[in-house]
């Protein structure tokens, strides 16, 4: 008999109203025909992942994997039902909202973490003081995309904990950061480099290396893998490595983003 499936209700919470990217404000989102603003799809992902903390416990945020594709809105203050079924050697996993199914994912524990990429492979790089418009060629395969190194708090960290709703005392007893909160970081490496209008974070890859801490500065070394057309959309494709303290790979993430939308195309 297969075991029965991991199940996770959380009410959903939009941390970035007040954001730049203002497809989560309720009235920009509904001119673009949304309900109102979207839940961020880091936070959705961090939804996800709890089924994997709960099955794996910390060994998930040292050598764990998981990725998420996002199709429909999660809305602010709406239940988000998150459920896990036991696949061959992980999980599978769907977030639905009000009847829609809106992510799906898969959650797999390798044996070992696997070998990081060497910090050499993706250069460093600093926010520009002007950032450009985003397009085809600020956003150019092969460019380098970094953040402003940040050291993550307790604050920080038992704040993000409660805007997700997140059960598991592990973050909190032990100190470590969340996987949404590493995945926030990638959006960063979009939004600290150039000017976007709204814009929807539509899936992620991550591979986690090492857990990161309280204590550790935090930061993202990205490249630009991809810039391409999908139904009218532009998207793009980040590959993001997050390093703490300098010279730790924490997680290796393949970060999409539809970072021009089709209905604000010239």
């Amino acid at each position: 008999m297969s075991p029965s499936p991991l199940t996770y209700t959380v009410e959903a919470y939009n941390l970035s109203h007040a954001s730049e990217n203002k497809i989560h404000d309720d009235t920009v989102a509904q001119k673009l025909g949304f309900s109102g603003g979207l839940v961020p799809g880091v936070e959705v992902f961090a939804y996800a992942s709890h089924p994997m903390i709960e099955r794996y416990g910390t060994a998930f945020l040292e050598r764990g994997r998981l990725e998420c594709r996002f199709f429909k809105p999660v809305y602010d203050g709406r239940l988000a039902n998150v459920t896990a079924t036991e696949d061959g050697d992980g999980l599978e996993i769907k977030v639905e909202s009000e009847g829609e199914l809106c992510a799906t994912g898969r959650g797999s524990m390798p044996s070992e973490a696997p070998q990081p990429p060497a910090l050499g492979d993706l250069p460093t790089a600093s926010p520009p003081a002007d950032r450009p418009p985003a397009d085809e060629t600020s956003l150019a395969e092969g460019r380098a995309l970094g953040i402003a190194p940040a050291t993550l708090t307790k604050a920080q960290l038992d704040t993000y904990l409660a805007d997700v709703r997140e059960t598991s005392p592990v973050y909190a007893d032990e100190g470590l950061a969340h996987p949404g909160i590493l995945l926030r970081l990638c959006n960063s490496a979009l939004r600290e480099n150039v000017v976007l209008p709204p814009w929807i974070h539509t899936g992620s890859k991550m591979q986690n290396l090492a857990a990161a801490r309280v204590g550790d500065e935090l930061t993202v070394r990205a490249r630009v893998v991809s810039n391409y057309e999908r139904k009218g959309h532009r998207l793009v494709d980040l590959d993001c490595l997050i390093v703490a303290n300098g010279d730790k790979p924490i997680a290796h993430v393949l970060h999409t983003a539809i970072y021009r939308l089709r209905h604000l195309a010239a």
